[in-house]
């Protein structure tokens, strides 16, 4: 897009933020973080969902353009959510259901009721993106007209040592630790912690961030699993990355052990108002869902987002769209140093409802 990034480095310092609290259905004290330009937006409101143990900072890393500062420069009034899933909340032992049913539903109501929009849109990553579609597909976020989600939607697909994680390693942590947490870095606590520090740090030779390879630890199969070196500066990799990720709890990784066994989303915990299979009927929600993926992403592999395109579009053909980017993985693809270029022109673009014709189509 012409000028985005002369726009958007523009804005960066004129930028207006405020921390806006809300309530989540069962009581959870959750945030906002609303960031608009120097004059007032002349689009519809972004919501963006972060995903599992990071926070709603992730998508503004050290880079020359930032997705916030992409959107801004675009004029949309930007609202980052930290759900029950941000480290910046205590650690508690959510599950995807909880926010479904909880968080999303009350993010959204909260944006509505600030800016006065009748119609919200949504950028959603990983476990933000399956907990948020959840919420879409049993008809809690109605006033969400557009979804772009990365990843993972509703078929959670993974390499096969990813698989054998989730059905061997994860039952036997459990019986040690509550969470995973890729910040105890070169200094974890003694036990269990230490244990698999160790072993990360034993198996793991692609770079020299123990942070780093904690994560492609807990989160896939790869070395590493969550971005590629070639896309990520230093600035990013060795001094934002290490603090930006945090505890994850085990209750999780039991649920996507579940999902990726049936090859869908399904409940975890049944709560009255989600359905406890999320690919049995047609999904409540008339929201165009663009699903995007990186070619290499080593956490979900591409065939995830392939087959939730497909879901949707069996009910509603040429509505909703798919871009799997070659040359990207899974966190890159907001955090990568070109991602400016490659990759936030097409969210815009298709946020402002003119499909774009970047990355590839299977």
């Amino acid at each position: 897009m012409p000028g985005i990034a002369a726009i958007a480095m523009h804005q960066q310092r004129a930028t207006r933020e405020r921390v806006v609290p809300f309530t989540a259905g069962d009581g959870m004290d959750l945030k906002l973080v609303n960031v608009q330009g120097a004059h007032p937006p002349t689009r519809a409101p972004v919501v963006l969902v972060h995903g599992a143990g990071v926070r709603s900072g992730v998508f503004r890393a050290p880079v020359a353009v930032n997705l916030v500062d992409a959107l801004v420069a675009r004029g949309h009034d930007v609202w980052l959510e930290d759900w029950r899933a941000s480290i910046d909340l205590p650690p508690n032992r959510w599950t995807l259901d909880q926010a479904a049913l909880h968080d999303h539903p009350a993010a959204v109501r909260k944006v509505v009721e600030e800016t006065g929009a009748d119609r919200v849109k949504a950028v959603v990553h990983c476990q933000g993106s399956t907990s948020f579609m959840m919420s879409a597909c049993a008809g809690l976020v109605p006033q969400v007209d557009t979804i772009i989600t990365n990843a993972v939607s509703l078929h959670p697909v993974v390499p096969l040592w990813s698989q054998a994680k989730l059905r061997y390693a994860v039952p036997l942590a459990h019986r040690f630790l509550d969470y995973l947490d890729p910040s105890w870095g070169d200094r974890p606590p003694p036990g269990a912690a230490a244990a698999i520090t160790w072993l990360v740090k034993a198996s793991h030779h692609e770079c020299a961030s123990t942070e780093c390879k904690l994560v492609s630890f807990t989160y896939g199969s790869g070395f590493p699993a969550l971005w590629r070196h070639e896309n990520v500066g230093s600035a990013t990799h060795d001094a934002w990355i290490p603090r930006e990720f945090g505890p994850v709890p085990l209750t999780f990784f039991r649920q996507m052990e579940r999902c990726v066994r049936r090859g869908r989303l399904v409940s975890y915990e049944h709560l009255d108002g989600l359905p406890d299979d999320y690919t049995a009927q047609e999904p409540g929600t008339d929201a165009r869902v663009v699903f995007l993926t990186g070619r290499l992403n080593r956490c979900f592999l591409p065939e995830s987002q392939i087959r939730s395109y497909r879901f949707f579009s069996s009910f509603r053909p040429r509505r909703h769209a798919l871009h799997v980017l070659p040359g990207y993985s899974h966190l890159d693809v907001f955090f990568g140093e070109r991602a400016h270029r490659d990759v936030f022109p097409l969210i815009t673009e298709e946020l402002a409802g003119s499909p774009a014709r970047l990355g590839e189509r299977p």
